[in-house]
């Protein structure tokens, strides 16, 4: 398999991510993240995104069937035993509820969704960024919503890099005229251009210097309308906004 075509890398890439690519896909894929660092920016973008979005996601409390069903698929035998037989004291009663395969297996699945839904809970953000085996490249990123708070824009940069990705992960109308520009605020003095936002999939844009420089103090970043060519300043209209926030 080829490993050139950018649409291939980003359907392994989100994957991977997932936990759908599997056996010897999924090695094949790790080994390829060991060797080239496109793939690893790919996989980095990719757990941001996600993890933004398991965020955003409220809990939900599993339903008493879940649990029943989870138990007839992963100790039958035991399920129709406790169902016909009369208890044999506490320890005959905890084993297969807590030390059982089938107790360790519902153990398993309600700590994954936990963890999925508030990994912070089971490790610092640095253990995070290592889900994959090392730390994910540092970078500065920017999850741009709109005024209702959909995510319409992911925006990353590795340090100390010269180009910019954005990312379209939401709905966007295409304006009739005019350009959608994206803009750094810095804490502290004017904004400024960074590049043009696509409608849809990804656009690359070059940076006059290292992200390391130009975003080290911009603390946000915006989208306007603009219908000059060349604006130099963002319009009042501002269509998407977010934090820019340092991955490292």
């Amino acid at each position: 398999m080829r490993y050139t075509q950018p649409e291939l890398l980003e359907h392994l890439a989100s994957s991977y991510v997932l936990g759908t690519l599997t056996g010897g896909a999924r090695r094949r894929f790790e080994r390829l993240q060991r060797d080239r660092a496109d793939v690893r920016g790919l996989v980095a973008q990719w757990e941001t995104r996600l993890g933004q979005l398991a965020v955003s996601v409220p809990a939900q409390q599993p339903s008493p069937q879940l649990w029943k069903a989870i138990a007839a698929r992963t100790q039958p035998a035991a399920t129709a035993a406790t169902a016909n037989a009369s208890p044999r004291g506490w320890l005959g009663w905890l084993k297969p509820a807590g030390f059982g395969f089938g107790g360790l297996a519902a153990g398993v699945i309600a700590a994954s969704v936990l963890f999925v839904t508030a990994p912070g809970l089971f490790m610092t953000s640095d253990q995070i960024a290592m889900r994959t085996g090392e730390k994910l490249p540092q970078s500065y990123v920017g999850l741009l919503t709109d005024a209702q708070g959909n995510g319409k824009l992911l925006v990353s940069s590795l340090r100390h890099g010269k180009t910019l990705t954005v990312k379209v992960i939401g709905p966007i109308t295409a304006p009739a005229s005019g350009t959608l520009v994206l803009w750094a605020v810095p804490a502290s003095g004017p904004a400024f251009a960074l590049g043009p936002v696509p409608a849809s999939g990804s656009a690359v844009s070059l940076l006059p210097d290292t992200s390391e420089k130009l975003l080290s103090k911009v603390s946000k970043l915006v989208v306007t309308l603009e219908t000059s060519s060349a604006p130099v300043s963002p319009s009042a209209q501002v269509l998407f906004s977010g934090n820019c926030a340092k991955l490292w």
